[in-house]
């Protein structure tokens, strides 16, 4: 079942040979996940959703409130087949059809569909995970890098490649060869109690987990949050290298080339994480 405009179906009517999101990668979209009826960290999504609606310049409906938003989401999950306690959800917005270039109608659209996640509080992965940096094609520093948009074609291609090498991940680098993130998260470099991470202006992602590790990390007197650019030759120095996302949580990379990482503080965390979860 998902949710288009409102409105539950089996399956999708939307035509795709005017579709925009389709077309042109004219969409943005949020992923967000729910535990125990709960929708996780709803406030900051939609504000990032609508930030990034207003930079593209799409034409926001008067109605499309936060209270209108988390309706349609919650309508979603009740009208799901397989009853679970913790969804995947991921929330679309595209501008109308019509244009072949320009849009001639900014307004917009939005599908809703959702899936059940088999965690349901956020756990470290134990398991083996290798990165290595991919340089095929560069990430923009750009505004519009830092938004989800429904082009994801470099983080696609990474994708490929990791999977071709036999790497759970790959990290994109931008322009001035400086990480910016890994495909499917934003990432953390810790050495000397310093957690540190790029900063947006490198391109990456504007994380909703991102925003919530560093209120956890200003809280603990024993570590330093630091946003700087990250060259891949301190990926070497670190003690511990992370991946983060909304549902995921944070990811332990454990080896990069010939360097091997621990998760002492990826641990101490994500159980931070998992109490304010729950505490709402």
């Amino acid at each position: 079942m998902v949710n288009f405009n409102g409105t539950i179906i089996d399956k999708t009517s939307i035509s795709i040979e005017h579709n925009r999101a389709f077309l042109y990668g004219d969409g943005v979209f949020e992923t967000i996940k729910s535990l125990d009826g709960q929708i996780l960290f709803l406030e900051d999504h939609y504000f990032r959703l609508m930030a990034s609606m207003r930079i593209l310049r799409m034409e926001i409906p008067m109605d499309f409130t936060m209270e209108f938003l988390e309706s349609e989401i919650q309508k979603t999950i009740d009208a799901q087949i397989t009853k679970v306690a913790s969804y995947r959800i991921r929330v679309t917005c595209f501008r109308n059809n019509g244009g072949k270039d320009l849009p001639t109608d900014r307004g917009i659209q939005f599908l809703i569909t959702v899936a059940p996640l088999e965690n349901i509080l956020y756990e470290l992965n134990n398991q083996p995970y290798e990165v290595e940096i991919f340089k095929d094609f560069h990430q923009p520093k750009h505004l519009i890098s830092t938004l989800k948009t429904t082009n994801r074609l470099i983080n696609i291609t990474a994708s490929v490649f990791a999977e071709e090498n036999q790497y759970q991940n790959v990290l994109l680098i931008n322009e001035d060869k400086n990480i910016v993130e890994a495909i499917n998260g934003n990432i953390y470099l810790i050495v000397d109690n310093q957690i540190v991470t790029p900063p947006v202006a490198d391109g990456c992602i504007n994380g909703i987990m991102r925003k919530k590790l560093k209120a956890f990390c200003e809280r603990i007197d024993e570590v330093q949050w630091v946003e700087r650019s990250i060259s891949p030759f301190e990926l070497q120095k670190a003690d511990e290298l992370w991946i983060s996302n909304a549902i995921a949580g944070i990811i332990p990379i454990t080896k990069f080339r010939k360097k091997e990482y621990t998760n002492a503080l990826a641990e101490q965390l994500i159980n931070r994480l998992n109490a304010a979860v729950r505490l709402g």
